[in-house]
């Protein structure tokens, strides 16, 4: 799995992004700055409103393994089910996250053209009440990427009816921002990826030991069912659902979106597993995922995507294509209405007992979705 951050993934796309949003230099007086271009994320199909708050957790119990310096802190976005809008829009990235990663991508984009999105969720928006709780979806980003960048799928969960919890894990993204703003770029190494796997799976159970039970309701407001959890991710966040789920029994399903397994391939996982793959990632192309496919010995399914490319299942695809990018074959709107609709899928199968028929075989809707079943006779 190679280091990939936004629009890196298609390096014949440089020229083309070379001055999107980029101010002209002039010898004669400071140039004036261009409209930003508005950008918005897909508009999530399910019918309730979604509320956004922000954590900032510190474990005091563990120095930070990128930094041993200080104490290990994390930033988390739990987007939920909320009674009403608030009103107040909730942010995609600060400014200075934006810059960060844009930066890391190494294309002369405006530095601040990713604060601009426009989300679909509010902040401060009263949380919907239910008897038991919602169910909870961990989301994980991708080595190098801020946890926003799953927004797309946070938003549409939470219009679902699900609880949302994405993971800034310090150090490890181009830009997270802290309540006292200070922005903290990515100083990780990215072939440390046992190391990282671990790490995430240590971040992952601190942040349900702070936000699930009493206290995490106080805290956060939202009222979060801790026997129905699930985690998923892309790239580094998807192959440590792994790690995480063996240190951590609570999560009771995991999904990885096109992330090379990077771990010892000997110890069974007998939970339910999805793995989603861009259009490579095919029984043969990748040995990781033909050693892993055998440990998975619970509920699985193996799905590849036609005209799908890395970052397709990140808000990249569709906010690319507003730039007037394409990253991947297939439209960036369609890359995203297919990696929500399956999420979306397995949550309701595995946290809610309703299977969906989207994981049974092929649909005539989504054509583009191939299955694949490694050692089937």
């Amino acid at each position: 799995m190679r280091r990939r951050t936004f629009l890196t993934s298609a390096a014949a796309t440089a020229t083309a992004f070379a001055g999107l949003g980029a101010t002209p230099a002039s010898a004669d007086r400071a140039p004036a700055r261009p409209p930003l271009p508005r950008l918005e994320l897909p508009r999530p199909t399910g019918t309730g409103p979604v509320g956004l708050t922000t954590l900032h957790l510190t474990d005091a119990r563990r120095a930070d393994p990128w930094v041993p310096t200080g104490k290990r802190e994390l930033m988390v976005s739990l987007w939920y089910p909320a009674r009403r809008p608030s009103g107040t829009a909730a942010a995609y990235l600060t400014a200075a996250e934006s810059t960060s990663y844009i930066k890391a991508s190494g294309y002369d984009l405006d530095p601040e053209l990713l604060s601009t999105v426009v989300t679909h969720a509010t902040t401060g928006a009263e949380a919907l009440r239910t008897r038991t709780g919602h169910p909870l979806v961990v989301l994980s980003p991708g080595f190098g990427m801020p946890r926003a960048t799953l927004s797309g799928v946070a938003e549409e969960l939470a219009s679902r009816g699900y609880a949302v919890a994405g993971i800034g894990h310090n150090y490890e993204a181009n830009g997270t921002t802290f309540p006292d703003g200070h922005t903290t770029d990515c100083v990780a190494p990215g072939s440390e990826f046992p190391k990282l796997g671990a790490v995430r799976a240590a971040d992952v159970s601190f942040v349900l030991d702070e936000i699930t039970g009493r206290k995490g309701t106080l805290r956060t407001g939202v009222p979060l069912d801790a026997s129905r959890i699930a985690m998923a991710g892309h790239s580094a966040g998807g192959f440590s659902t792994v790690p995480a789920m063996l240190r951590d029994p609570r999560i009771r399903a995991g999904l990885n979106m096109d992330g090379n397994f990077h771990f010892r391939n000997d110890t069974p996982l007998n939970r339910p597993y999805l793995v989603l793959g861009d259009e490579g990632h095919v029984p043969g192309s990748e040995p990781t995922w033909d050693e892993t496919w055998p440990e998975l010995t619970g509920w699985k399914r193996w799905l590849s995507m036609d005209g799908m490319q890395h970052l397709s299942f990140t808000d990249v695809a569709p906010l690319a294509k507003q730039l007037g990018i394409s990253l991947q074959d297939l439209d960036g709107d369609r890359a995203a209405v297919l990696t929500r609709a399956y999420v979306a899928a397995f949550a309701d199968t595995h946290l809610r007992g309703r299977p969906s028929p989207l994981l049974d075989g092929p649909s005539a809707d989504h054509p583009e979705v191939r299955f694949h079943t490694p050692g089937a006779r």
